[in-house]
């Protein structure tokens, strides 16, 4: 959450005192005037000006305001008196490194109307040193009205991006703690009770063998049943962390994209229930790196989601609004280069169209159930 003081971006690096160098050219249109006491306002002026414009990236909470408003007024006088206008062009960079909504408005609004009033009044009055550089003047002008709200969408678009890898962070930080709980649990569920079943049975095998070895025998086989149920389990269990699911798989893209500001739409079912393991892992990981590309690359605003199962084979489409993928003839990066590759090694197939977004369509072969393939042979 922004503070209260933190009213200017941060990262501006040494570029406000880049500026600074310019500051050689003011001198120019005062030492024109034949009066020591004019040179003398406006050299003061100048320095007055330079003290305001550091005390700006320095200050916190109102400060800023006061030295830039003192700044504002420093430039109409200078404009209006020696027909110097470019000091406009320090506040216009500066206010677009305001980062409070509000102040950044009020500054624009009242830097931009002061500007061009003193101009008019320069050009109306028939300032012969306003009409000496027309162009210049102008050009600054355009500066004054684009530069500062250019700026400022650059700093927020930064800060926005900066946003977004921090909630990808912490999304993928809640991920791994909510796989360590649900193995976790399925570890207790799966080997906890087959544990505590053969610790019961082994010593009742024990108590039995002195009395009844006959039915300690059968004891200790069971033991031995149990045993290898729960290696099978575990096995299972194993294979079954090693891959990713397609529905586990979409519900994080949903979140990514929701961080994103992209809207997803879902069609078909998730829960695959044809498809082999590997297929589906290998399909998850094509899908993950499908969608990063439309948040990284696309500048969309919407993605669709498309799952369609069938005994033969599964076909999964992604579609966006975005920019599309600019070549011709069609020149595939590293991310759908590696999507290829990831298909074909299950024998699937990638195509790819881009018109008015980019459309991908992945197709992986389905395999039947092996319960159902048992019973029919």
């Amino acid at each position: 959450m922004q503070k209260w003081y933190q009213i200017f971006h941060r990262n501006t690096g040494l570029s406000p005192y880049v500026w600074v160098v310019f500051y050689i050219l003011p001198f120019y249109f005062i030492f024109r005037s034949s009066s020591p006491y004019q040179v003398a306002i406006g050299v003061s002026m100048i320095m007055l000006f330079f003290v305001c414009y550091v005390l700006s990236f320095i200050s916190r909470g109102w400060t800023v305001y006061f030295w830039t408003s003192v700044q504002i007024v420093i430039s109409i006088t200078m404009t209006l008196w020696f027909g110097y206008v470019y000091f406009s062009l320090f506040l216009a960079f500066f206010i677009g490194n305001i980062q409070n909504k509000a102040g950044f408005i009020t500054l624009y609004t009242v830097h931009l109307l002061t500007t061009v009033v003193a101009v008019n009044f320069g050009f109306v009055s028939k300032n012969p040193v306003f009409l000496s550089q027309l162009p210049f003047v102008l050009l600054s002008l355009i500066a004054v009205i684009l530069l500062p709200v250019t700026t400022y969408s650059r700093n927020r678009s930064d800060k926005l991006q900066g946003q977004l890898e921090v909630a990808n962070r912490k999304l993928s930080e809640l991920v791994k703690l909510e796989e360590r709980q649900r193995i976790a649990r399925d570890l207790h569920d799966t080997l906890g009770q087959k544990l505590s079943l053969i610790g019961l049975k082994s010593d009742l095998a024990g108590r039995l063998i002195p009395k009844n070895p006959q039915q300690a025998l059968i004891e200790i086989e069971d033991v031995r049943q149990t045993a290898r149920t729960a290696l099978k389990e575990m096995r299972e269990m194993v294979t079954q962390m090693r891959g990713l699911r397609l529905e586990e798989e979409i519900y994080r893209i949903g979140q990514i994209l929701k961080a994103a500001e992209v809207e997803l739409t879902v069609e078909g079912d998730p829960h695959l229930t044809n498809t082999s393991l590997m297929s589906e892992n290998v399909l998850s990981m094509c899908l993950k790196e499908a969608v990063t590309n439309v948040v990284k690359h696309s500048g969309a605003s919407f993605c669709r989601i498309a799952i369609e199962p069938s005994p033969a084979d599964l076909v999964v489409t992604i579609e966006d609004n975005g920019k599309g993928i600019a070549g011709e003839p069609l020149r595939l990066g590293n991310g759908l280069r590696g999507i290829k590759e990831r298909l074909e090694f299950v024998n699937g197939s990638l195509d790819i169209a881009v018109a008015g977004g980019t459309k991908i369509v992945m197709k992986v072969p389905g395999v039947w159930n092996q319960a159902e393939t048992e019973v029919q042979a």
